[in-house]
């Protein structure tokens, strides 16, 4: 009897799955770490806290260059959580683990600088009139008169998004402060993103991708199937996410 009340317990483990970003570099790095650099100019914060998976498959490079390329992207805040698809023999204590099996989601394409006009694009730029400015910070919130397409992020951490129209599939919407979209919600919508708990998401029709408030989420797969096609509200309770049919 003592043996068993002393026996210490088991360590419990669980399995979990994450949404994370895959970056495919492609040689020359010096020419693909240039224009990873434009994408961060031009969308400021799109690698704040994503985790990230370096997917170096199929690419002639060695552990040296492998090492490199992980500091150089260390060197610009982007955090590699793990590498897929290099040979064992690459790696090592010095890098972040091999990830392997990820299951495949919609691509992301950032536009290029030439296409911003033409594509509709939604960025968030500060204003550069001192009034509209003082104006901005009183009142923290973006709306947008057009839809948010495929392939399109729009990052606006300072407070609420307003869209007056619908996300795309493969389209992401990512707000400090809570979302509206006034049409369907088919892409990936991030309430919340800078530690606002409160935040909401409401949408005139759910297809989402991925919901996330407070980096709480949900994917597709995980919504009740009764919500999905309604006018819905989501919010943050604790840890959980809720939802339910507006009206």
């Amino acid at each position: 009897m003592t043996e068993v009340l002393t026996q210490p317990r088991p360590i419990r483990l669980k399995g979990r799955s994450f949404l994370a970003l895959a970056l495919t570099p492609e040689l020359p790095f010096e020419d693909w770490l240039a224009r990873l650099d434009d994408l961060a100019a031009r969308s400021a914060g799109f690698f704040l806290r994503r985790p990230i998976v370096l997917d170096v498959g199929g690419l002639p490079i060695d552990r040296v260059q492998l090492r490199e390329l992980v500091h150089q992207l260390g060197t610009r805040n982007v955090r590699i959580m793990g590498i897929e698809g290099a040979q064992p023999s690459m790696l090592g204590s010095d890098l972040p683990p091999a990830m392997a099996d990820g299951r495949p989601a919609s691509d992301f394409e950032a536009p290029t600088a030439d296409e911003d006009d033409d594509a509709g694009v939604a960025e968030y730029a500060a204003p550069s009139d001192p009034a509209q400015a003082a104006n901005a910070k009183a009142t923290p919130s973006l709306v947008i008169t057009q839809p948010v397409r495929s392939g399109q992020s729009l990052f606006f951490p300072e407070g609420d998004v307003t869209i007056v129209g619908s996300v795309a599939s493969g389209a992401e919407v990512v707000a400090g402060g809570s979302i509206h979209v006034y049409g369907t919600l088919r892409g990936r919508a991030m309430a919340g993103t800078t530690g606002n708990a409160s935040a909401r998401i409401f949408c005139s029709k759910l297809e989402a991708e991925l919901i996330a408030i407070d980096g709480f989420y949900k994917t597709a797969e995980d919504l009740e199937p009764g919500l999905r096609g309604k006018a819905i509200q989501i919010w943050l309770e604790g840890d959980a996410l809720k939802a339910v049919p507006l009206g």
